[in-house]
């Protein structure tokens, strides 16, 4: 059992352009206080947001991502906000080597497509018909064959020329997270299907960009806001 303070950054990733929204994210910064996957999968449920990071290196960026019920190879939200805070030009988590770069009020990841876990990705006719979708039962209207975990992406156009997307993610794990505010790993499925940037509005108002790169690369950016500190 981890006896010593723990010192958690709370994070907001993928905010509006006013600073409001984003996806709550905690960093620890100092993994040593929990160096087994045990007591990093307890801290991120006691923590109860959608995704906490253990930063194993912060020069060389080695992170691991937990849900409150999982860990993950690999998810957008983290590697965007543990980038923005530790000024990293890489991150390394489970999955691969996720190059980074700022522009502006912007954060970017590059990252592998089929790195993002599987889920249902749901178009709908109006923007209006999503934002109006209520939370389904955890595994819910997953296809058979997908990642029960993984959920439902509902999308709709809300101007097709210009790339501007309406979105809600249900992740169904059943963990006490019903809805994601913003979900990058499921940006980066819905721009590699449809193969062209979009320009993303999920949840209460959060703000993601997205780029197809290359070689199945897509680009993945946001804001970032520090909220502030937690000890635990």
């Amino acid at each position: 059992m981890n006896t010593t303070a723990t010192d958690i950054d709370v994070l907001r990733v993928f905010c509006a352009g006013d600073g409001r929204y984003g996806n709550p994210l905690g960093v620890v910064r100092d993994a040593r206080t929990h160096p087994d996957e045990s007591s990093r999968q307890a801290l991120a449920k006691e923590l109860g947001f959608s995704e906490t990071v253990f930063v194993d290196d912060p020069e060389r960026g080695l992170v691991d991502i937990y849900t409150p019920g999982l860990r993950l190879p690999f998810a957008g939200h983290p590697l965007v906000g543990a980038a923005w805070l530790l000024d990293l030009e890489v991150v390394h988590p489970p999955a691969g080597e996720v190059w980074v770069r700022g522009d502006g009020e912007f954060t970017w990841i590059e990252a592998r497509a089929e790195w993002a876990p599987p889920r249902t990705l749901r178009r709908y006719a109006s923007a209006a018909e999503v934002e109006a979708l209520e939370v389904p039962e955890p595994g819910v209207g997953v296809s058979p064959g997908r990642s029960p975990w993984g959920g439902v992406y509902a999308w709709a156009w809300e101007e097709e020329a210009a790339g501007r997307i309406r979105a809600r993610a249900f992740p169904g794990r059943g963990d006490g997270i019903d809805e994601d505010e913003a979900t990058g790993a499921a940006a980066l499925l819905l721009t590699a299907e449809l193969g062209r940037a979009l320009n993303i509005t999920q949840g209460r108002g959060s703000q993601l960009l997205t780029a197809p790169g290359p070689d199945g690369i897509v680009e993945l950016g946001g804001r970032v806001r520090l909220e502030g500190t937690l000890t635990r």
